[in-house]
């Protein structure tokens, strides 16, 4: 049997299953695809399970890094304006700059202190495009007493219609309910076992500067952090103004952005434009961002080696097709086809090998995806973490292989297109 395509709309042609509307260039690629179905499928079982690879480990990465950066701001804003530092000056001496250099400087200790003009700030803050909520917050040191026993604890004072749509604290509820009125506080897990308290039962606070009130317990909380749990307490904003001694004024400005990984640069934008300090998850989590950077640059690393493995797959392959297909090339040049429809021929190859093995790469990543969420689960029986399986991630697998093909068979193409149609037949 020739090597060679039918004319279109021959009954040969038409017996193959071929469409008599194929373009030329189509209907010579799939027979030479047809007639090396060993290749074909290997080279397809190759790409699918590059792009599988690709598919799965960007999914399960992504996830990953998303279920991470959800429990780490989940109890934090994203940005936190604070007031500026206390700094020590030396005072101008009568006997100039050499009698200074006697001085010794001891760094002030950090008072509880207001930030300026919190109020038209927040305004000002909050009229920025990338910002979502601005929540001020009174925070400080107290003592929790009851009866003879006392602990140390961190006060937080806030306004609970703003607050906790950065800290979704009815999330975290483990006793009673997260509302706050002046009268109530709620305290962490630890606390409640150290002091023998539950929802109802009355707690006295006291402030370092000798303010003290009484209030009653309406919630326990969890943070998932022992530490926290033994030391956090939270209650009205004005109740803390008053307990702290900062009445009107607020210790920090808590924020949260539309996309958190832009929060440093929000939080630069910020202190340029109010010369507030202004401090980011990002950097107070450093070591945290920095291991986040580190596996997406893994993952990158991971899909080019893929990607590259599976284009020298396809280059190899067409270049055997090359050699195997010289006579039959060598006699389409001879019937007047030209190089660039010798060209078309094989980069249509490696778009169409491309292609298939991203349609089954995709799907065995899928299938993977579906498998681990079956198969890892957390000790109470529920999903470790969700992902999200976009359909952009499969869509840009499939236009990437496709392109990878395309490329690949770029060298293939121009050697098949140079080949001398003389000495092609001769052999």
């Amino acid at each position: 049997m020739s090597l060679l395509p039918e004319r279109p709309g021959s009954s040969t042609a038409i017996d193959q299953g071929i469409s008599p509307w194929i373009p030329f260039e189509w209907l010579v690629a799939i027979r030479f695809l047809r007639e090396g179905r060993v290749q074909t499928l290997f080279i397809i079982g190759g790409v699918a399970i590059g792009v599988g690879v690709i598919v799965f480990m960007s999914a399960l990465l992504s996830g990953l890094q998303a279920n991470f950066v959800k429990r780490v701001l989940t109890g934090q804003a994203h940005i936190q304006l604070l007031p500026p530092k206390e700094v020590s000056r030396i005072l101008p001496s009568r006997l100039g700059a050499l009698a200074q250099q006697d001085h010794i400087v001891q760094a002030p200790l950090q008072r509880a202190k207001s930030i300026d003009q919190w109020q038209s700030l927040s305004e000002q803050i909050l009229a920025m495009p990338e910002v979502n909520v601005v929540s001020p917050t009174v925070s400080g040191s107290a003592f929790a007493v009851r009866g003879a026993a006392s602990r140390a604890i961190s006060l937080v004072g806030v306004e609970p219609d703003l607050y906790f749509q950065i800290v979704p604290m009815a999330d975290k509820m483990v006793k009673g309910s997260a509302s706050i009125t002046v009268n109530d506080i709620l305290i962490g897990t630890e606390l409640a076992n150290d002091l023998g308290l539950t929802v109802g039962d009355k707690l006295r606070v006291t402030a370092a500067n000798g303010n003290a009130n009484t209030f009653l317990v309406s919630g326990i909380f969890d943070l998932g952090n022992k530490a926290a749990n033994a030391r956090t307490s939270m209650m009205a904003i004005r109740s803390a103004q008053s307990l702290l001694g900062l009445v009107g004024g607020v210790t920090s400005l808590d924020i949260t952005v539309h996309d958190v990984y832009a929060a440093e640069i929000v939080a630069q934008k910020i202190t340029k434009q109010t010369g507030v300090q202004a401090d980011s998850w990002i950097k107070t989590n450093e070591q945290f961002f920095t291991a986040v950077n580190a596996q997406t640059t893994a993952n990158t690393a991971i899909r080019l080696f893929v990607g590259l493995s599976v284009a020298f797959g396809i280059a190899s392959v067409l270049v055997v097709s090359v050699v195997q297909k010289s006579r039959e090339i060598g006699i389409l040049r001879a019937m007047g086809i030209t190089r660039g429809q010798i060209m078309r021929i094989f980069l249509l190859q490696g778009g169409l090998l491309g292609f298939g093995g991203s349609l089954a790469g995709s799907l065995l990543g899928f299938l993977g995806l579906m498998l681990w969420q079956q198969l890892e689960k957390n000790p109470d029986g529920s999903v470790m973490f969700a992902m999200t399986l976009a359909p952009s991630l499969f869509l840009t697998a499939l236009a990437l292989a496709s392109l990878t093909g395309l490329i690949a068979s770029y060298a293939p193409a121009l050697r098949a297109a140079k080949l001398d149609p003389v000495v092609a037949i001769r052999g």
